[in-house]
């Protein structure tokens, strides 16, 4: 599933990326990110080295 973000999207997520403390949030940001890079659902598990999706497929 690919996900489109605008230039000031992808930079706030970024920059939420940053901040944040808690790992599964800093995940699920990390999986937007490549998804809307282009990344397939398995290879955003694997990046993340989940062996479960912690996310739903929409």
């Amino acid at each position: 599933m690919k996900i489109t973000l605008t230039s000031e999207q992808k930079k706030a997520l970024e920059l939420r990326h940053n901040k944040v403390r808690d790992v599964h949030e800093c995940d699920r940001i990390k999986a937007i990110l490549l998804s809307s890079e282009g990344w397939s659902i398995t290879q955003i598990a694997q990046a993340l080295r989940n062996m479960t999706l912690p996310f739903r497929v929409i």
